[in-house]
């Protein structure tokens, strides 16, 4: 009939990834999964599909390297998962949301319109970001407080190349006290104190260096004499500022203060 057919042996020929590659792929779904990604069942079922034309010997080994890393999730409400996609499809197609939205501070939730225009994900943490309508500004909300979205029939454009993430960062760099000239500040310490002053929602954007005992960062000063003294101290001595000079004294001065107001012992 002038067509062609592919023979059997070459349908069924197993996929040539290395065993690194393979890994990769395995763990890459256990940190999807951790992350409460909302397509984690396709991510799944497309690894299903990549196991199921390994050869024998490729299988055993995937199953050998998958078994030495485990992915431990936080606790999530498991209405996050489903939320996710339907604030994922209302960017795609741009549609305005009404949200039911809990602040940290507030016992309930309060009722938003949003034009949602991306999902970030940062330390565990999902965000949306979009117009809210009230506050006639862009917001960014908690998706973990979100209790319950519903479509208002309502469209919106999202601006041209929005990013999540840049718009996260601006709102970082809008937190800075002052302008003011850069500093350079050097800590050293304990490495999981560390790892929490590096992912410091705001100070991870001026990280400069990280090795296994130091970390440094550029900042603007009136930023760190007003913020980093009472920060850092909440570390106790699992870190010390090496530099500057002036970060070091406003410490001393505030756990001074501290200590002179404990100075009298117990009554």
């Amino acid at each position: 009939d002038g067509g062609f057919r592919l023979a059997e042996s070459f349908r069924a020929a197993p996929l040539f990834f290395s065993a690194a590659e393979l890994q990769a792929l395995a763990d890459a779904f256990k940190f999807a999964e951790g992350a409460g990604y909302p397509h984690t069942q396709e991510l799944e079922s497309a690894l299903k599909k990549i196991e199921a034309g390994l050869g024998e010997e490729q299988l055993r080994e995937l199953q050998h390297l998958a078994a030495g890393l485990d992915v431990i999730p936080p606790v999530r409400p498991p209405s996050v998962a489903p939320l996710l996609r339907e604030l994922e499809q209302a960017v795609k197609a741009g549609m305005t949301l009404r949200i039911w939205y809990r602040k940290a501070n507030e016992e309930e939730a309060r009722e938003r319109e949003i034009d949602p225009y991306g999902l970030a994900f940062d330390r565990n943490v999902w965000y949306v970001v979009g117009y809210c309508r009230k506050s006639e500004a862009p917001r960014v909300f908690r998706v973990d407080r979100i209790e319950g979205a519903a479509r208002t029939g309502g469209r919106f454009q999202k601006p041209e190349n929005f990013s999540a993430a840049s718009f996260l960062k601006e709102m970082s760099d809008r937190e800075r006290e002052a302008e003011g000239p850069p500093a350079r500040i050097r800590i050293e310490g304990e490495n999981e104190a560390l790892d929490a002053v590096c992912s410091h929602w705001h100070l991870r954007h001026y990280v400069l260096e990280r090795t296994a005992r130091t970390a440094s960062f550029r900042l603007d000063a009136p930023t760190m004499n007003k913020y980093l003294p009472a920060y850092f101290l909440t570390f106790g001595a699992r870190i010390k500022v090496l530099e500057p000079p002036e970060l070091k004294r406003r410490i001393r001065e505030t756990a001074a203060a501290i200590a002179a107001l404990y100075a009298g012992g117990d009554e």
